[in-house]
């Protein structure tokens, strides 16, 4: 049997660092954007990731993948911001159960009413408190990260 593989003080310290940083951050960023503007972070997150394709759409298993969420958490939501006319959801064309997800026009204003004050949040709560190499230190970490996970 293999012996367990503990964490070093050095890896414990960033490992927790970076859990509470990341949860601290997204509160911060989840009330931000509840006190100025009508979208929700997690809303936010997907209009984003629908709004930066090159074709504007997406699989809601392509968002769920890049979002790292569940199917059916995403499904939920999509299923409210289509409601709300943030997003409309158009068929596929081969495959008869999938669909493919678009912001609507009111879903592109309320992400572009919302960004500014999301950025300011961005910097102030991130971006400021970090030297310019520890930026790029931090961008090239995560890109590690993310690099060894699948791209289903």
């Amino acid at each position: 049997m293999a012996k367990d593989r503990w964490l070093e003080p050095a890896e414990e310290r960033a490992w927790r660092a970076l859990q509470f940083m990341q949860m601290r951050l997204a509160a911060e960023l989840a009330r931000q954007l509840a006190a100025e503007s009508s979208l929700s972070y997690p809303e936010y997150l997907v209009l984003v990731a629908v709004t930066d394709r090159t074709d504007g759409s997406a699989r809601l298993h392509q968002l769920a993948r890049d979002l790292g969420w569940e199917q059916s958490r995403l499904s939920h939501l999509v299923r409210r911001m289509v409601e709300r006319g943030l997003l409309t959801k158009e068929p596929c064309d081969t495959d008869r159960r999938g669909a493919f997800v678009l912001a609507t026009d009111h879903g592109r204003a309320e992400i572009a009413a919302a960004a500014p004050g999301h950025v300011a949040a961005v910097h102030r709560l991130f971006l400021d408190r970090l030297t310019a190499d520890q930026i790029v230190a931090v961008g090239a970490a995560a890109e590690a990260v993310l690099a060894g996970f699948p791209d289903d």
